[in-house]
């Protein structure tokens, strides 16, 4: 599947902290940036932070239900193939992330089985990051 990258501008109120946690804890490499934002290779697509005041979902969280969890909305990630997301579970949870729902499969034995896990990054913006065994099933219903 070849799909174009996506920018994404997402508003934060800690430059310097999400700075860290962009580039440090998920090791993404950094683009251009100024005093009061930074651009990120965020897994082959443009992810840039803003400095900007608390937004109200980054103030008071509201959640939906999934599978039993409450998914944080929004949020936004990427779908990773099965062992990059392993991968990547396996990295996180060594360096202790606080995840708000730890790595595990979704829907098991049902149609879009997916490896999912959900964090907040210091501006309390959410994150999902994915990976179906089967990438067909990414839009099946």
């Amino acid at each position: 599947m070849s799909v174009a990258p996506f920018h994404l501008a997402i508003p934060v109120y800690d430059l310097s902290a999400a700075r860290h946690f962009y580039g440090a804890i998920f090791g993404l490499e950094e683009g251009r940036s100024s005093e009061q934002w930074v651009d990120f290779n965020f897994f082959g697509h443009q992810l840039v932070i803003h400095e900007h005041p608390k937004t109200p979902s980054q103030q008071r969280a509201h959640t939906n239900p999934v599978d039993g969890h409450d998914v944080p909305v929004p949020h936004f990630g990427v779908v990773l193939s099965w062992d990059d997301w392993e991968a990547l579970a396996a990295r996180l949870t060594a360096q202790g992330t606080a995840f708000v729902i730890e790595p595990y499969i979704r829907f098991k034995g049902q149609i879009g089985e997916q490896a999912t896990m959900f964090l907040l990054d210091p501006c309390q913006n959410a994150l999902e990051f994915k990976a179906f065994k089967d990438i067909g099933q990414l839009f099946a219903h």
